[in-house]
């Protein structure tokens, strides 16, 4: 019915396609491997063109010819960073706070009095400029209006 000795050819046919996978992942291997070398290089050429990039635009030498200036500090809310346990601090702290201002006896009696004398003393007192003179009389032009318009109604001759 069938071929004589096909159960030979069957058994070297298996080790044929178990060799055909070895093979194969022999060369996935060597192409992973291969790949990660190419890969370290280019980070390091890279790295190498970065530290040029940075020689090159080197400006420190010009330090002594500048005045020198005050370092200015960053401010602590530039600092403060946003993630997801701050924030519910944050919430809790400032709920906490609108609870105690609520229930102040100030606040309860008048409340726009008691915010307009916080913000008075928690804000800078702004420098006041007297205002400058319009004319040599000290005082302000007046712009009167002369429009035809305003007068009032008017018959159109023709």
């Amino acid at each position: 019915m069938g071929k004589p000795g096909s159960r030979s050819e069957s058994s070297t046919k298996a080790d044929r396609k178990f060799e055909k996978k070895l093979e194969f992942y022999a060369k996935v291997r060597d192409a992973v491997s291969s790949l990660g070398a190419q890969k370290t290089i280019v980070k390091k050429k890279k790295l190498r063109s970065r530290q040029k990039k940075l020689k090159a635009y080197d400006l420190s030498s010009f330090s002594e010819f500048l005045p020198e200036l005050k370092e200015k500090r960053p401010t602590p809310a530039s600092e403060f960073k946003i993630n997801c346990k701050s924030k519910k601090k944050l919430v809790l702290k400032e709920g906490k706070q609108l609870t105690t201002v609520l229930n102040h006896p100030t606040f309860k009696s008048n409340p726009l009095a008691a915010i307009h004398q916080h913000l008075q003393s928690t804000q800078p007192v702004a420098d006041v400029k007297p205002e400058k003179r319009k004319n040599r009389s000290g005082s302000k032009k007046r712009k009167e209006n002369k429009s035809k318009a305003s007068i009032g109604p008017q018959a159109m001759d023709m």
